[in-house]
């Protein structure tokens, strides 16, 4: 594994590289352009019935560019990186611009929105990591995982990865950073008579010391599987649902998928024209904040090279902002929002209660734990997914459930939210605790 000397010394090569991709650009006619470079190397071991399987050294990188000529453009990428390559990469940029029709919100990103100061987010964390220490941690997770009792394991692995990205454009802007990721992961499956179930467990960091301890997400993995065991089939009826924290980043996910500009400017999102208006209960705000330190999804500026900066999204149930890229800021006549590549760190806020007491709050329902299927429709909002998890009486859990379909409306779920608890993972980079939803229509048995 490189040290960070050499990621970094890395790094300043590959600035040449993306500057001679920008002059060479400037040379064939380009009135703009913009070129991003990323270069990644790793380590990943698994490991199947406590043997090992496969070990895994990868180090590839590729750089796209996008140019303007005349409000009209061209993209065009490579994995070869040798000056020949790259020469040819942006002639191909260039010929396809001539091919396309012209549009005026193309074009680079305001040049006073660009990132001037670029912050240490802490992003990496070198760790001499050998495939037999990777290899023994996997190991010691799959045994963790049987001596638990799990019928078997259907594998693990352990990952070591650093990478540096570099963007630059023809408004003088040319910056890079780079970053480091561990990560575990151990499938583990239970059986009860001729039924089995499976399950996993995971943890990442971008520090190896900070990962979880291998036994824990072995016995975790192991501990989920077997609670799933003996699942039962439900009767069709309209139940409160719990969202378990692992499946309630997807239905905020959802929600970011509303309010991105690509679908709010397609005229394809269910909260179209929503800015300004409540879309969940006024106990809910989201929060993002792109600086954290070490953080999953930190970076000091987007895709575009826009400063990212901390910002309210939701503020007492109401939407403060959209999510926009320069072009789909250009079309719905706004400024950028800088979310060119995606969000940063969201903690959404909690109703101060525990698990458990969101379990009482719910009394009877769902606690749903996986969701299936892909019966989202952002542009109606309509939501309808296959789902398992455990059917819950009293506030406490009285078996696992299979085989159901959970069914609603995401603008109507959003507001029905009647709390959060407030144990959100710490693995993801969208915080959430369980969400606990109304009613939704439970599809099983007639």
């Amino acid at each position: 594994m490189n040290t960070k000397q050499q990621l970094e010394k890395d790094l300043e090569e590959i600035k040449h590289t993306v500057q001679h991709a920008l002059d060479y650009a400037k040379k064939q006619g380009a009135d703009q352009a913009e070129v991003d470079m990323s270069r990644q190397q790793g380590l990943s071991v698994s490991t199947r019935n406590t043997e090992l399987e496969t070990v895994e050294f990868n180090q590839d990188g590729a750089l796209g560019i996008t140019v303007y000529a005349k409000n009209c453009k061209g993209s065009a990428s490579t994995s070869d990186l040798s000056r020949e390559a790259i020469e040819k990469t942006v002639e191909a940029a260039c010929r396809i611009a001539q091919l396309t029709e012209a549009d005026p919100c193309h074009g680079l990103a305001d040049p006073d929105r660009l990132a001037r100061k670029i912050l240490d987010l802490d992003l990496y964390h070198q760790h001499t990591v050998e495939p037999e220490q990777l290899t023994n941690m996997a190991i010691r997770s799959e045994q963790a995982a049987l001596d638990a009792g799990a019928h078997m394991s259907d594998g693990a692995s352990a990952n070591a990865h650093y990478g540096l990205k570099v963007y630059g454009n023809s408004h003088q802007f040319l910056e890079g950073y780079i970053s480091s990721r561990y990560s575990m992961s151990t499938v583990a499956i239970a059986k009860n008579q001729d039924k089995m179930q499976r399950d996993y467990d995971y943890t990442q960091h971008r520090k190896f010391d900070a990962l979880a301890r291998p036994e824990i997400i072995g016995q975790e993995a192991a501990h989920k599987a077997q609670a799933k065991l003996n699942a039962r089939k439900l009767k069709t009826q309209n139940l409160p649902v719990i969202f378990h924290r692992n499946v309630a980043t997807g239905l905020f996910g959802h929600f970011v998928s509303a309010i991105s500009g690509g679908n709010l400017y397609r005229k394809s999102s269910f909260l179209l024209d929503s800015l300004g208006q409540p879309i969940f209960p006024k106990s809910i705000s989201i929060q993002e904040n792109p600086h954290i330190l070490q953080g999953l999804a930190s970076a000091p500026f987007d895709a575009e090279g826009i400063q990212t900066q901390p910002s309210t999204i939701i503020d007492q149930g109401v939407l403060q902002t959209y999510l926009l890229t320069s072009y789909s800021g250009k079309k719905m006549n706004l400024p950028s929002t800088g979310h060119a590549g995606g969000i940063y760190n969201w903690q959404v806020s909690h109703t101060d209660m525990s698990h458990e007491a969101l379990l009482k709050e719910m009394d009877t329902g769902i606690l749903v734990t996986e969701v299936m299927g892909q019966g989202v429709n952002i542009v109606t909002g309509h939501y309808s997914r296959g789902a398992a998890g455990f059917y819950v009486e009293n506030g406490e859990i009285q078996y696992p459930v299979e085989e159901i379909t959970i069914a609603g409306n995401l603008k109507e779920m959003y507001q029905q939210i009647i709390g959060i608890d407030n144990e959100p993972d710490p693995r993801s980079s969208l915080k959430t605790g369980a969400v606990l939803i109304e009613s939704m229509k439970i599809a099983g048995e007639a």
